[in-house]
Parts: C-alpha cells; structure tokens; sequence
C-alpha cells in the first residue's frame, strides 16, 4: 500500500484488512429434493465489491443490485463480499492478498463463478480468472447477457450482439497455443513464398468480430430508418409524442398500461422491457399523442449499450414530454433518479437540441411506506404520485400530461363540406375545438390546430374579418 493510501483517515485499518461479508444476499435453494434441484441447476457464483466512495449502506445496495442482476441472469448467489479502497487495484481488482482469501471463499462454496460490481479492465479479467481457476465475470458484461436473455426483436437481438461485440474486442485473448498459433497458409512448411508469420488466431477472431461489427452497424442502421419513417409520419401528422423512461422495474411498462390498456408484458424483473412500444391514447378534451414505453436504465449502464441503443433511446430524445417513473417503494429512489440523469445526460452530449421537459412520477404508492412517500414529496415537490397496479393518482396524472403537452397554435374558423368528414374527425383529433355547429352547408369550426391541418383547412376558411 502506497504513503498516499496509508494517510487517508477515512479509510478505517479493518475495513482495509478484510473483505466484508453483506448479510442477506444469499438465494441458496432449500427443501428441495434432488430431482428438482438437478432440474433448476444454475450457477453458483460469488459477487466482489470493491467501496471507493459513499456509505456502507450506499456500497450494500449497489450489491445488492448485483445480486438481483445475477438471479435475472439465472445465477444462484452464494455470498457477497465488499472491500474498502480507496480504488480498485489496477492488477487484480480487489489486491493481491484479498484474491487469496477469495480464492478460499470460492473453494468453500464450490462457486463457479465470480461476479465482480465494476468494469474489469482486460488485465484485471485475465489475472483474476488466472488465479481463481473460475470463470470471472464483471458487471458489464452481466448487463450484455440479461439483455442477450431478454431481446426479443429483430432490432433488439442486433443492438444487443453489436454491445457484445464492441465489450469483447479488446477482451480477447488466447487460451494456450490454440489462439496463438500462426498459419502461413499452404499447408505444413507452406513451401516457397508462403512461409512466414502468417496471421494468429487471435487476429483471425478479430477480424471477424470487426467485420460482424460493420454488418451489425449497417443492420441497424436500415432499421433505424424505418423508425425516423414512422416518427416523421407522426410529427407530420402533428401528433404530440410522449416517452415514458426510467429506472429497470421502476413500473414503466404497468404505467402504459394503466393509461392506454395496451397489455405490454409486464414482469417484476430487471430489463423486462428491451423493445419500445408505442400506443396512442387521448387527452381528456380530445387530443390524441403517443406513449412510447423504453428501455430500462441501471447505474453503470454500460457505454456500448447506450451506443447499440442509441436508435432506441433518441426515440425518448425526440418526444414532446418524458415522464420520468421513479419506483416509490425503493430503498434509495432519489439514486435511482440521478442515474436516469446521467444516461439522459449522455444522450444530450450527442445532440444538438435540449432534452424535452420531464414529469416525475413517483410509481409503486401502494407498496410505499409513508415516512419514505413524504420525503419524496418533499424532495421532488412537483412529482405525480402513483400506483400502476391500483390504479390510484392514474387520472390525475393523465390531466398532468395533458396540460404538458404542446397545444394547436393557429386560429381557424371553417365551414367543412359534409363530404369532407374526414377533416372534422383530424380537427377532433389533433385540434383544439372551440365551436362547432351543423348547418346547412356543413360543419362549422372554430378551433386551434396545427399549421399544416390549418393548411388543409384553409380551402373552407370563413372571413371573420370586419365589413
């Protein structure tokens, strides 16, 4: 340990000397008979935290979170353990005496693998598994497989192997000489002209990988301009978007839902959702818009999700309003808050335009103690509050959309043919309607409406302007 290391006080001598065991984290089965248990046979795995900052309650929850990404991925957690430092050991993580005591840990549990709460640099991955003699995994990479688990459209499944991909490359290396085994091509000896150091298997997975890469990119792109077809379709036709983001399991899904009746999946687990899904629905006086459900945020969201899904999340970029659901029954909610802050923070740092304005509703009332409900009240004064599942504070929120919504803009007053039907229903739809009355030539309108559905209109225009 480094003079720099040795003076910081914050640090305390045990919390440096040991790994802290965090009580509560084991999901071993029990009464079980052997038959089932060969059936539901998962990983066992062992999760490492190294606490750099914050609380000890802070460090136990970011575990904790660990432990639910590794059941979601179908692992069974047999222990959990935190080292106080003041920054992961640029070698091993958690420091080469504290492998050794891991080391021990595993054999005792017979885990198979370990799952480290961080981003493991190549080195770091190589050292770790070379010492511990089994697979060693880091939170990254947990991530990628929930989302590999859980894609399940076309556009999906590709954001997904191209985030892989992109997290493998500089993490490939060779097993022995399998990998590092040179062909100069020819056969044998190769013969005149064709010997010499040829290309590793190494680079030969490389190459490969690079150029599934480009394919991925390109797939992706073609389907990214189907959805800017579709989205230019709505913003033409003036219809108000609004995309419903926050936390993993936060209730976004259940939300959609309760407003539109859509039926999406909704599952009480981390990246139910990978593939968004829009539904129309109405404001109280009339006006349609869309509810677009995205994409889960975690803390750490690892960059290459954010790059694979950039299509996806501009999708909550480009709306009109995003409303921002923060799971109320949560131990540490205003975290949870700051995360989605900083993913929405890296899509604005690739745009141009501003983020849209954010509603912030506190999800899962029914769930929530009270105590906790009136601090975010107090925290997030302007929040709605709601229950998804009971349907409580479900109306209010849908009025609190509705004034957040962009209005019609332009005046008109028309006298529509009864043949031309058809516009009176877009004015009822994406309009503001003022008067209407039947009379003897048609339908006669005063409303607020788009500029273009008042180009439409302006064929039926009546003058209002004095004699």
């Amino acid at each position: 340990m480094t003079d720099e290391e040795l003076s910081v006080g914050e640090l305390e001598l045990e919390d440096r000397a040991s790994l802290r065991r965090v009580a509560g984290l084991s999901t071993e089965l029990e009464d079980i008979t052997e038959v089932e248990y060969r059936q539901l046979r998962l990983e066992r795995v062992v999760l490492v935290g190294v606490w750099t900052e914050g609380t000890a309650e802070q460090s136990a929850a970011s575990l904790a979170e660990l432990a639910r990404l590794a059941e979601t991925a179908g692992s069974e957690v047999l222990e959990g353990l935190v080292q106080r430092r003041m920054k992961p050991d640029p070698a091993t993580y958690i420091g080469s005496g504290k492998v050794r005591e891991l080391l021990d840990i595993v054999l005792a549990t017979g885990a198979d693998t370990v799952i480290c709460d961080g981003e493991l640099s190549p080195g770091q991955l190589r050292q770790l598994e070379s010492k511990l003699k089994v697979k060693v995994v880091d939170r990254t990479a947990l991530i990628l497989d929930i989302f590999a688990q859980h894609a399940r459209s076309r556009e999906g499944k590709a954001q997904v192997e191209l985030a892989q991909l992109q997290y493998l490359i500089p993490r490939l290396r060779g097993w022995g000489e399998s990998l590092s085994r040179q062909g100069g091509g020819g056969g044998g000896n190769g013969g005149v002209g064709l010997r010499g150091p040829g290309e590793t298997k190494l680079e030969t997975d490389r190459r490969r990988i690079n150029k599934r890469v480009t394919k991925l990119r390109r797939e992706i792109a073609a389907m990214d301009t189907i959805r800017v077809t579709k989205r230019g379709r709505r913003v033409a036709n003036e219809v108000p978007s609004v995309a419903i983001v926050g936390y993993t399991n936060a209730g976004k899904s259940s939300l959609l839902n309760a407003i539109t009746g859509a039926g999406v999946l909704v599952e009480d687990a981390l990246f139910a959702t990978l593939d968004p899904t829009t539904r129309r629905s109405a404001t109280p006086d009339g006006r349609t818009y869309t509810l677009t459900d995205t994409v889960g945020f975690v803390r750490h969201l690892p960059h290459q999700l954010v790059d694979a899904f950039r299509s996806t999340l501009d999708e909550a970029a480009d709306a009109d309003l995003l409303v921002h659901v923060v799971d109320g029954s949560d131990p540490a909610p205003e975290e949870q808050v700051n995360a989605v802050h900083q993913v929405l923070a890296e899509i604005t740092q690739r745009r141009s335009d501003p983020l849209p304005p954010e509603l912030i509703v506190i999800n899962k009332s029914d769930a929530a103690d009270e105590l906790s409900l009136a601090r975010l009240r107090h925290v997030l004064p302007r929040a709605a509050v709601v229950s998804a599942r009971s349907g409580a504070g479900i109306t209010e929120l849908v009025e609190a959309i509705a004034e957040r919504l962009p209005r019609p803009e332009v005046v008109i007053e028309a006298v529509v043919p009864y043949t031309r039907g058809e516009l009176v229903a877009r004015v009822h739809a994406d309009g503001e309607i003022l008067t209407e009355e039947h009379g003897e030539h048609g339908t006669r309108l005063r409303a607020k409406v788009h500029p273009e559905l008042a180009a439409a209109l302006k064929g039926y225009a009546v003058d209002t302007s004095p004699a």
